[in-house]
């Protein structure tokens, strides 16, 4: 069997989550002994300098005997954002009216 069918075929249920550039995947798997597992992979898109699209992807595996400390770790770093910074995204780039500004740079030593 080949490896693309084999990756495919092991797959039992997906969910997708588009986040602008962003793409999440949830894929859960079979192992070969009858066991689920999760593996979360970002995709992003990048356009290259001729305009043609690739996809940056990285992928981790959970298993479930991780999953209760990974619930946990995840929603106590979660709550720690949020609770410092708020639920407002402050990144200007995550504005879609966003343009690049250029800064000059004032110096004394300039005669």
């Amino acid at each position: 069997m080949s490896d693309y069918k084999e990756r495919n075929e092991n797959e039992i249920f997906t969910k997708v989550l588009k986040a602008g550039r962003r793409t999440y995947f949830f894929d859960v798997r079979e192992t070969k002994a009858g066991d689920y597992y999760l593996t979360i992979t970002e995709s992003k898109k990048h356009f290259g300098d001729n305009g043609e699209a690739s996809f940056e992807k990285h992928k981790i595996y959970l298993y479930k005997e991780d999953f209760k400390s990974f619930e946990e770790m995840f929603k106590e770093s979660t709550d720690f954002i949020l609770n410092e910074k708020g639920e407002d995204v402050i990144s200007e780039k995550h504005d879609k009216d966003y343009k690049s500004k250029s800064f000059t740079i004032e110096s004394d030593d300039e005669v």
